[in-house]
């Protein structure tokens, strides 16, 4: 395995949210507590931990309770149900993603991957030794990737195509007649599909009515299809660290597991429970509306903030997910998005990210993260108006 580069965005996380009193760099909806979660479940008798449990390793691939509970949302909306041993759990689904690229990529093989995306989907691949394609999509194309660039980018020799529907940092989605193109292509080259769905379910802009709702890639009827995904993003629970790869093929399953008896050997009990507790039937939907009406809300407060300022900035108006890639200009050229960064967060504790940390191409982009608590996105870009109003004129333009 090859030396990873620095992981742009998680540094300039770790470096400055700390730092921040309004984290609008955060891409989880606004997280909760354990007794929040009580709350929300209909059954006001069942405990989130049973303390009673011993706590050994449990069961390697993920607790029953918690796979079926997966595999039951999975099968919602899909023409053949997904069984519960076809999900395996991990620390989180920067783990399933890692875990699923160090059972399938190699020496020798070629990986395409949707972009600008996170860092990890193209460069650990790259790291095993694959070769790795960018498939870009472009802000004048809303976000859209192009399905004739990637049949142009498909080799005798591709492995594995990989997906984030919704994506991180745009927000932007995969229709489901664009998603079925691509289901097409790679079964037409036997290429297996993995789909990055940690933003999964959280559709605030798009009804599941609309004939272009993007489904689960295991929706597609498509048998070589990877999906991940985890507690952290659409469910609030990023403190308790539990992910998944879920396959329509068990010997990707079976992969998975094999590799894995090297890494983690299982999820911690706890973890494992509180998962549980929240995708159970009692619980899923009030968290899930919860966090749906939070960022319906949210983005009509951001939306309004980048009308008022249009001269300054613009974006491709997210349907889905958590983040926005808004663009920062003056006299129609780009920003320093790094300084202006560090200089807002300096002077009104308010934190983006650069969109450098997803690629020098998108220089005078920052990442917004609009599902935090209201008060805190309200108050955080007043805090951003007041600069922009002061500073702006001020701020370097980018090199």
């Amino acid at each position: 395995m090859g030396r990873l580069p620095p992981f742009a965005v998680e540094d300039w996380m770790e470096e400055h949210e700390t730092k921040a009193k309004y984290n609008l760099a955060e891409t989880c909806c606004d997280s909760i507590s354990a007794d929040h979660l009580q709350t929300l479940c209909e059954d006001k008798s069942a405990k989130v931990i049973d303390l009673s449990k011993r706590l050994n390793y449990g069961s390697i691939r993920g607790s029953d309770v918690l796979r079926t509970n997966l595999s039951r949302l999975y099968s919602s909306r899909a023409a053949t149900p997904l069984p519960p041993e076809n999900i395996l759990t991990t620390p989180g689904a920067i783990a399933a993603n890692h875990l699923v690229f160090y059972s399938l990529v190699g020496p020798g093989d070629h990986v395409v991957c949707h972009y600008p995306t996170y860092q990890a989907l193209y460069e650990v691949p790259a790291s095993l030794g694959g070769e790795v394609d960018l498939w870009k999509a472009k802000f004048e194309n809303d976000w859209t990737p192009d399905i004739e660039e990637l049949k142009g980018l498909i080799k005798s020799n591709t492995k594995l195509i990989v997906l984030n529907n919704p994506n991180n940092p745009t927000s932007a989605v995969l229709k489901r007649s664009l998603m079925e193109q691509i289901v097409e292509l790679a079964k037409e080259h036997s290429i297996t599909i993995m789909c990055d769905e940690v933003y999964r379910p959280i559709f605030h802009s798009i009804s599941p009515m609309d004939k272009e709702f993007p489904l689960s890639i295991l929706s597609l009827g498509y048998q070589k299809t990877i999906a991940t995904g985890s507690m952290s993003k659409a469910y609030s629970l990023a403190g308790i660290r539990v992910g998944w790869i879920a396959a329509r093929d068990p010997e990707i399953i079976q992969k998975c597991v094999a590799t894995r008896h090297y890494t983690t050997i299982s999820v911690s009990q706890l973890d494992e429970q509180v998962a549980a507790f929240a995708l159970d039937p009692n619980t899923v939907h009030s968290l899930l509306r919860r966090n749906i009406d939070l960022a319906k809300a949210n983005i009509e407060i951001l939306e309004k903030f980048i009308i008022k300022h249009d001269e300054m900035c613009e974006w491709v108006r997210p349907v889905a997910g958590t983040t926005a890639l808004v663009r920062f200009k003056r006299d129609d050229k780009p920003i320093d998005a790094v300084q202006f960064c560090k200089i807002l967060l300096e002077k009104t504790g308010v934190l983006f990210a650069p969109g450098k940390c997803f690629g020098d191409e998108y220089e005078g982009f920052v990442r917004i993260g609009f599902v935090p608590s209201t008060v805190v996105l309200k108050e955080g870009l007043q805090k951003v108006q007041a600069f922009l109003r002061k500073e702006f004129d001020d701020l370097p333009l980018a090199a």
